[in-house]
């Protein structure tokens, strides 16, 4: 089965048909038709077998994760989601593999109506590339550049669940039946918080995904503003399954860990109550748990004293 084959069969016929592409998958490149009075956002990620994902990992897992780690970057940004392209390098042509990457790609992209509308299927080490686009208002996007001193910072959902699912999976450390199936859930099923980044837009000064750990990627706020973050771990929210569990772990997965694909939200002080209220209406839990501060960096305590982490966060390069 050649490649145009397999994109026919598996890519080209998809969930989701949106009015405003004009030409989609099967020609040199798509045509699309932007809103008026609207910018358009793009982002783009990469995975690759034996580093963002093992070997073993369910395909359909695959192909969801793929999309939804895009779809966080949109979220940050107060993104609407739109158009898809994907990328795929695979060592051999598994129809099994293939079909169940699709479905699990399919099933996210229908859910936030994202249209497929081309890529490239070709030979080599399994990876995954997948770009993104969306819509916001014109000059509404949210950036990390706006945070300011006196600032409150959030973040959603729970810290530290994925990072817990990789120590299982790599045997460093022992959870319940039960536990695990969570934990590695949250590793190969992240949330993007879509709806969550569309609400906040217009109230926060700043926003960001948290894919390589809330310390290093709050950091990236603190350079980008010229502030710097005071957090509490504390008032760092976890899971159940985590806290019966820290004493073992201890703090360094909720703080540094990675892959959870929450949001860090830097707003205004003062709006906790609508912060909150927004995070009830979508049911997803929004957590305060610093502020900004004049300096830099991010600055972590623990009843007071500060905390230095081991590790600071995912290293691309490490």
């Amino acid at each position: 089965m050649d490649e145009f084959a397999i994109i026919r069969e598996y890519f080209a016929r998809q969930p989701v048909e949106r009015e405003d592409v004009v030409i989609g998958i099967g020609d040199d490149a798509a045509v699309t038709m932007p809103r008026s009075g609207e910018d358009l956002v793009c982002t783009t990620d990469m995975l690759v077998q034996g580093v963002h994902f093992p070997e073993a990992t369910d395909p359909y897992a695959v192909g969801y994760k793929a999309l939804a780690v895009n779809l966080s970057d949109l979220a940050a940004m107060g993104a609407q989601p739109a158009w898809l392209t994907l990328s795929l390098s695979l060592p051999d042509v598994d129809l099994e593999w293939i079909e169940a990457f699709s479905a699990g790609f399919h099933e996210l992209a229908k859910a936030y109506h994202c249209q497929l509308i081309g890529g490239d299927l070709v030979k080599g080490p399994m990876a995954v590339c997948v770009q993104a686009m969306g819509y916001v208002d014109s000059g509404q996007a949210v950036c990390r550049s706006g945070a300011c001193v006196g600032d409150d910072i959030y973040v959603s959902g729970y810290l530290g669940d994925a990072c817990l699912g990789l120590k299982a999976l790599k045997g460093e450390v022992s959870l319940t039946d039960d536990e695990r199936k969570y934990a590695v859930h949250r590793l190969h099923y992240p949330s993007p918080r879509v709806d969550l980044g569309q609400s906040i837009r217009g109230i926060a000064h700043a926003a960001i995904d948290l894919s390589d750990g809330l310390y290093k990627d709050l950091g990236h706020i603190t350079l980008a503003s010229n502030v710097a973050a005071h957090v509490d771990l504390e008032l760092l929210p976890i899971s159940e399954t985590y806290v019966k569990h820290r004493p073992e772990i201890g703090w360094g997965p909720a703080l540094c860990g990675g892959d959870d694909y929450e949001l860090c939200v830097i707003t205004p002080a003062g709006i906790e109550d609508q912060v909150e209220a927004i995070g009830r209406r979508l049911k997803v839990p929004m957590k305060k748990i610093g502020t900004i501060g004049s300096g830099e960096g991010v600055k972590a305590t623990h009843h007071g004293t500060e905390f230095m982490p081991d590790q600071t966060g995912y290293d691309h390069f490490g």
